[in-house]
């Protein structure tokens, strides 16, 4: 039953759209580093096919039910990935000394 299912829900995600997580990298001047950071992007999301009366109802609730369950997934990558990405910052961030302004002279 479910080799079957498979292949369908698999064409049917990539029709519908979904979230999935996506590594960026910042730039981070207090440490003098490049960072990276890992934010969630969507792809395909908000596209509707050709459609008639409940079929419009029954292809948006497929939709949100395939957008929301990639979501939760990959949302839980992204924080689960920004946390080890921070930890790795704190390792390799160096701040920068900033050398107070010399004081003007009192005469």
């Amino acid at each position: 039953m479910l080799p079957r299912i498979l292949p369908a829900l698999v064409s049917a995600a990539l029709l519908v759209g979904c979230a999935y997580p996506k590594t960026i990298r910042v730039y981070d001047e207090e440490c003098g580093i490049t960072a990276k950071k890992m934010v969630l992007d969507v792809s395909g999301a908000g596209t509707l096919g050709p459609c008639i009366n409940y079929d419009c109802i029954a292809q948006l609730v497929t939709q949100a039910a395939f957008l929301g369950a990639s979501t939760v997934v990959s949302g839980s990558i992204v924080v689960a990935g920004n946390v080890v990405y921070w930890l790795e910052k704190q390792k390799d961030c160096k701040p920068r000394q900033i050398l107070p302004a010399p004081a003007s002279p009192t005469t």
